[in-house]
């Protein structure tokens, strides 16, 4: 299973953005990592620095690789509409991210693991392929015998009053819940500059 395994904590600082759901270190150091991350002059990044850290951030985000997050981008520009918007969508497809949005599990990673364990099933077919892309009216469920699992029960508990996503419907009695569409750009919480990454890829 190919994943980032590095520290987290340089990354958020990094980015100035949670981006692995806010680490305690990022908030304590609210500067970016290295020998002169505190300093208060810091050279103007360039245009492809801050297109490179675009694309780096969702990256991380989502939890994909370079190869990954490439052929991703490659399918959204093959596909109708603004690359930028279609690629966000194709990232909130993915079953790890909408487990996560649905509140089954309280971060990516947590989500990817309950995948890949076989905790979880789309239209009632056991999965166990983090980025697979759903479609719109794809069913989304808690394996049953998993159901009984505290951790998991636990997860949805403590998530049942944030599921303030349109594109999404969650059952918390089932454990169930439906891709209804795609997101808008505007629906999509994350604060990624699409048009940068398009850039970045167009040159």
């Amino acid at each position: 299973m190919a994943r980032y395994t590095g520290p987290r904590a340089k990354k958020e600082r990094a980015f100035g953005e949670p981006v692995f759901g806010g680490l305690r270190a990022a908030q304590r150091k609210a500067y970016p990592p290295g020998q002169h991350g505190n300093s208060r002059r810091r050279r103007q990044k360039s245009e492809y620095a801050l297109q490179l850290m675009e694309k780096q951030k969702a990256k991380y985000t989502y939890g994909l690789l370079e190869r990954q997050f490439r052929n991703l981008f490659e399918r959204a520009s093959r596909r109708g509409g603004v690359t930028g918007e279609v690629l966000l969508q194709l990232l909130e497809s993915r079953l790890d991210n909408t487990v996560y949005r649905l509140g089954i599990a309280p971060t990516r990673r947590a989500a990817r693991q309950l995948v890949t364990h076989r905790h979880i099933t789309v239209n009632g077919v056991v999965t166990n392929i983090p980025s697979m892309l759903l479609k719109p009216g794809d069913v989304v469920a808690v394996r049953g015998r998993s159901q009984h699992i505290d951790t998991i029960r636990e997860w949805v508990k403590s998530k049942s009053d944030v599921r303030k996503f349109g594109w999404l419907e969650f059952n918390p009695e089932k454990m169930e819940g439906k891709f209804l569409a795609y997101p808008t750009r505007e629906q999509i919480p994350e604060k990624i500059n699409e048009q940068l990454i398009v850039e970045l890829y167009s040159k």
